[in-house]
């Protein structure tokens, strides 16, 4: 047999082999961590010859889909809910990883006018002085969604803002600036980013601001726990610490 055909026969025999082995991770993200998420996937599909599906909702709503059984390999969730399905047997408690951190932003339309958001005050005066102010509704269960309806309690501004509240369901709230149906969002600055036609004014101001920790971990009942381990260590390695920033996060404390 002629060298060049054996050296054909060992590549195609390779190539046989990766296939063999090629798996579907399945991944469960909240939302705001979905951005990062996306950004690994083409270079750790072209790697390692698997393919990753992600699936994003809200921090309450993938919480319920996991009790209620959804399959995963992967679940990105705050470190609390990790510790809490850990506990259950739900995930693997020794995959458990810190991936990042996010804050709340306010954003506007492309172009609109900016409010100073800088102080308390200044933060206050702009959702009362907004006509319609868009967030994630609390009952989703999205994180900032929760946060900002006790927030508004304790600023004294919650019946104001009720009355003109935009309430999301889920994904990208700042999208309500872009169809006009409000003139203010607040929402977690990785979720307004990606939204074209939104400008991010800024963090909401220190003294009230919330930063949600994200933490990924490897399902006890994974299908492919190898494949889901290699994306998680993705996620928590070098690349994934590349992409936080640009993508409106900040690296673990």
């Amino acid at each position: 047999m002629s060298r060049k055909r054996s050296a054909l026969l060992l590549l195609a025999a390779g190539l046989c082999a990766a296939t063999a082995h090629a798996d579907t991770v399945q991944v469960l993200t909240s939302g705001a961590f979905k951005q990062i998420v996306l950004a690994l996937v083409p270079s750790f599909e072209a790697r390692t010859g698997h393919t990753v599906v992600v699936s994003n909702d809200t921090a309450g709503a993938l919480a319920r889909r996991v009790v209620g059984g959804e399959p995963f390999d992967v679940l990105v969730l705050t470190p609390a809910a990790l510790k809490t399905f850990a506990a259950e047997g739900r995930v693997e408690p020794d995959s458990i990883r810190p991936l990042a951190k996010v804050a709340i932003g306010v954003a506007v339309k492309s172009g609109a006018p900016r409010p100073e958001v800088g102080t308390v005050e200044q933060f206050r005066q702009a959702l009362l002085q907004a006509r319609h102010v868009a967030y994630i509704d609390p009952a989703a269960g999205g994180s900032s969604g929760v946060y900002l309806d006790g927030l508004f309690q304790r600023m004294g501004i919650a019946d104001q803002i009720r009355a003109k509240a935009v309430l999301v369901q889920g994904g990208y709230v700042a999208e309500k600036l872009v169809t006009g149906e409000a003139d203010l969002a607040v929402h977690q600055i990785s979720e307004i980013l990606p939204v074209t036609g939104a400008t991010l004014v800024g963090p909401i101001p220190e003294a009230v601001q919330n930063y949600t920790t994200y933490a990924g971990a490897v399902g006890t009942k994974a299908l492919h726990p190898e494949a889901g381990q290699a994306f998680l260590d993705v996620l928590s390695g070098e690349r994934g610490a590349a992409v936080l920033q640009e993508k409106g996060m900040y690296p673990p404390d």
